[in-house]
């Protein structure tokens, strides 16, 4: 495989990090990953593929290697995140890629498809939602917050910071426990226990309730552009369900879609499987 290289670029005054594989004269793949992790979440992924693309994994801010700017320089909503990973975007010279979204790598990476379709060549969804009949039982105190965030709702909240949370995410639902490395949920911890940083999640967390509010315009965008999808989904995710891989199918007809016998972090189980899916996916498409 190719050499995997770990850089830092600064956008608005923000260290940016993120994991660069493969030739640039390569197609280019741009992996956004999602809540707790990092790019740290693609690591398999990235080793699968990086022979064949040209791959880019950047950390949002607030996450995993790149800068965590103070609440009060900083405000921590998916709108910011997509501007900063847009101008991440630009910084890179990145003109036309195929876009991996996964969990929050969603609200921002439609929020770039919306603004810039012509970036898009394709999308590659895993558990990535985008459709309210896709919001699982998971998500049922995230709905109390959001309709009313005080001192209780946010305190249940907080059990999604903590290392049972996280490591619920990744075992919920899997097909074989043993292959869930423990190196992917400490990681993600380490970066959560931060001084700080749980009042940042706790913000994103309560803006997801406006991704919802977006949801139209994802599907308009969709319907519009038709970009070619490959939907690869751990069909037993309870944050994200099967119903919202599937509503997909609504907006997207042609898309293809694999439902995987795991969870929320379906590449821990299945970065084989979805790197081969990948590969013969983007094959097709000019």
């Amino acid at each position: 495989m190719s050499t995997l290289h770990y850089k830092t670029i600064v956008i608005d005054g923000i260290s940016v990090f993120y994991r660069e594989a493969g030739d640039p004269n390569l197609p280019t793949l741009l992996l956004l990953h999602g809540f707790p992790s990092s790019s740290h979440m693609y690591r398999d992924l990235i080793r699968d593929l990086g022979d064949r693309y040209h791959i880019i994994a950047p950390d949002y801010p607030g996450f995993g290697n790149s800068d965590m700017p103070a609440r009060e320089r900083f405000a921590y909503t998916f709108d910011n995140l997509s501007v900063v990973m847009e101008k991440f975007i630009d910084a890179l010279k990145l003109t036309r890629f195929a876009l991996y979204m996964q969990d929050y790598g969603a609200p921002v990476g439609y929020r770039i498809a919306v603004r810039r379709p012509e970036l898009i060549r394709a999308l590659i969804l895993q558990n990535g939602n985008a459709y309210e009949e896709g919001l699982g039982p998971a998500i049922d105190d995230g709905k109390r917050f959001w309709a009313n965030r005080n001192e209780e709702t946010e305190n249940a909240m907080r059990g999604a910071l903590t290392l049972d949370g996280t490591k619920f995410q990744y075992f919920d639902g899997v097909e074989d426990p043993s292959k869930i490395s423990p190196d992917a949920y400490l990681h993600d911890q380490y970066f959560l226990d931060r001084p700080g940083n749980d009042a940042i999640q706790l913000d994103l967390l309560y803006d997801y309730r406006n991704n919802l509010k977006q949801y139209p315009a994802w599907h308009q965008y969709l319907r519009e552009h038709r970009p070619p999808a490959l939907i690869a989904w751990g069909k037993n995710d309870q944050f994200f369900t099967e119903k919202g891989a599937l509503a997909y199918l609504r907006d997207l007809p042609d898309a293809e879609v694999h439902l995987l016998n795991t969870g929320h972090f379906a590449l821990e189980e299945f970065h084989g499987e979805i790197a081969e899916y990948i590969d013969a996916f983007l094959t097709k498409i000019p």
